[in-house]
């Protein structure tokens, strides 16, 4: 069992699941089946930067909404102007569509305290991305992604910190003979990392589209992956280096499950829920309060949650939890 931190050195903010400019299909609020709530739940800047404030020495990055466009979030040009008054680092992940402000204007306000944004693509051909995408322009969104990289470029020139960029895919049915693709269009645009996760089916409709479903969507993974290895080997990025591939590992092929890793939040990371309560992950057993009650950032601090009994005991026992055994949170080995 690995030992607990005093502090967690994450912590997410769910801070408006329900904005969002896109309706892609496998999103869980906003997909196939999804009913959004309405009005749409936000979280109150003022609680956040409570937290923020609260969460002791360890802490070092935030993240704003995983769930939804946390652009469209009116909190959070505070949470990045916050962060660079306390050096901590802003993590987000936006679906690629920079509302009001522009590729430019975002870059200008995230990159100088963020340690990577992940920019949501699940094409290399513009017909599959804008169909994933919920019809996301895909003229739009190159452009968009350029602009973006030439601007934390310049900026990094400017301050000495450069920002990480990365493409967030979604694998499934849908697009897995795409993700070679996905890499070689990362290293012209100047991106980092390539980060691949797999779809989460959220409601029935969706269950075709998941890779797990049978022996061939494992063979079809498998050539993606290899695949993808070529292509970061083959197409480097303009500065010389080579796109950084996450999550990117074979499964069997002889029908058995995918091998699970390890959980990269348990005792690790914090979230807080867009009703304040706090969460051990963003597993939806956690937001169903199957992983135990942890108590709401309206009533407790973090630190005082974080060295409570319930949080401990996720910490300590997640490997044995029926809800965490075959979580899709769980980094295959090697990743």
């Amino acid at each position: 069992m690995r030992p607990m931190p005093p502090a967690p050195w994450r912590v997410t903010f769910v801070t408006s699941p329900d904005e969002c400019n896109l309706r892609c299909p496998m999103c869980a609020t906003h997909g196939r089946g999804a009913s959004p709530a309405r009005p749409p739940r936000r979280l109150p800047y003022a609680l956040v930067e409570r937290v923020v404030l609260e969460a002791g020495p360890g802490l070092r990055e935030v993240v704003p909404s995983t769930r939804g466009e946390p652009l469209l979030w009116a909190g959070l040009p505070a949470l990045a102007a916050l962060c660079g008054r306390r050096g901590l680092r802003l993590n987000l992940t936006t679906n690629g569509t920079f509302p009001g402000r522009g590729a430019e204007g975002w870059a200008g306000l995230l990159c100088p305290v963020a340690s990577d944004v992940k920019v949501s693509w699940n094409g290399a051909s513009p017909g599959v991305d804008a169909e994933i995408m919920g019809g996301r322009p895909p003229a739009a969104a190159a452009a968009s992604l350029a602009a973006f990289a030439a601007a934390r470029d310049a900026i990094a020139a400017r301050t000495g910190h450069r920002c990480g960029l990365s493409l967030q895919v979604t694998a499934q049915e849908a697009n897995v003979a795409e993700l070679a693709g996905i890499v070689r269009l990362a290293a012209r645009a100047g991106v980092d990392r390539v980060k691949v996760n797999q779809l989460q089916v959220h409601h029935p409709s969706q269950a075709g589209g998941s890779l797990r479903a049978s022996a061939g969507g494992a063979r079809r993974w498998n050539e993606a992956v290899a695949a993808c290895r070529a292509a970061a080997e083959e197409v480097p990025r303009r500065d010389g280096g080579r796109v950084s591939l996450q999550n990117l590992v074979e499964w069997p092929e002889d029908g058995s499950p995918p091998p699970a890793g390890d959980c990269p939040f348990a005792g690790r990371e914090a979230w807080v829920e867009v009703d304040g309560r706090f969460l051990p992950c963003p597993a939806p057993a956690a937001r169903e309060g199957r992983l135990g009650e942890l108590g709401s950032a309206w009533a407790t601090t973090l630190p005082e949650a974080w060295a409570g009994a319930a949080w401990r005991a996720v910490a300590a026992g997640w490997r044995g939890h029926p809800s965490c055994r075959d979580c899709p949170f769980r980094r295959p080995g090697g990743a």
